[in-house]
């Protein structure tokens, strides 16, 4: 998708937007502490999407970089102990894949996702990677607004322990939008900054590529975080990829004691060493 053809999506967003907040909000309890049963996940009863929001190299060409991260992403938290029944896969042609993913629509990942917490209700994960600008991320030919994204977690997930994952550029626009005591919020870029590796012959982009790396050896969701950052920096001046995307950190304070209660219990690394 073009860069001229995301800014004509912002319209839309902004229309969406006014949708999404009409709906009243729910109070919900405060963050759980984990309630696993010995020697389970800590993460067996959290709700998870993944969505690969495009489908395009920066070019306007095909590219399988988002399909690619969000399918071993997916594996990734399995890995972790996050439970398959309570994972769902999104793309833009989920018929090209096996088994199919669901297909990345907003609506519809409201939905699942609304579904996927009402079963599993200690905690929430949603990782999306696309394309991204200033007013949103890519999720097919639509753009959805931060604002319209935190709606969908108050609404879903609400004070649950929730991990936000954004691979875009200029995502760290949804930080001060998504920030909330019981939230982690990762996003590939400062809210003004491009991201890098999503051309036509790159496996994933740089970020993903990143957050598969380090995943192996981290020991929860902060340190993974602090790991993508320095990855993506050293793969950006190993590259000459100028201005830095600078990925960006944000911890809610409840959340913050919380998250070394949920080690991520890893396999084998799931990407190819750069």
């Amino acid at each position: 998708m073009t860069c001229a053809a995301i800014r004509r999506l912002a319209v839309a967003a902004a229309i969406a937007l006014a949708g999404w907040f009409a709906a009243a909000l729910p109070t919900l309890a405060a963050p759980p502490t984990p309630t696993a049963a010995p020697n389970a996940s800590p993460f067996a009863d959290w709700a998870a999407i993944v969505v690969a929001g495009d489908a395009h190299a920066h070019s306007g060409g095909p590219s399988e970089a988002f399909d690619n991260a969000r399918r071993d992403v997916a594996r990734a938290l399995i890995s972790a102990g996050f439970q398959p029944q309570n994972l769902r896969e999104f793309s833009t042609q989920p018929r090209r894949y096996k088994p199919a993913p669901g297909k990345s629509d907003i609506d519809g990942l409201y939905d699942a996702l609304r579904a996927l917490a009402d079963r599993a209700q200690e905690g929430c994960l949603v990782y999306f990677t696309s394309h991204g600008a200033p007013e949103g991320v890519v999720v097919d030919d639509r753009l959805l607004a931060p604002g319209v994204l935190g709606a969908m977690l108050d609404q879903t997930c609400g004070k649950r322990p929730t991990v936000v994952i954004i691979s875009a550029c200029f995502s760290g626009v949804f930080v001060p939008e998504l920030a909330e005591p019981n939230r982690m919020v990762l996003t590939a870029a400062r809210p003004d900054r491009s991201s890098f590796g999503c051309g036509e012959a790159d496996r994933y982009p740089y970020f993903d590529d990143c957050f598969l790396h380090e995943f192996p050896a981290a020991h929860d969701f902060p340190a993974l975080g602090r790991a993508v950052q320095g990855c993506v920096a050293r793969r950006e001046r190993e590259t000459g990829a100028q201005p830095p995307s600078e990925p960006q950190l944000s911890v809610g304070a409840a959340l913050r004691p919380l998250l070394p209660l949920y080690p991520l219990r890893t396999g084998a690394s799931t990407a190819t060493r750069y």
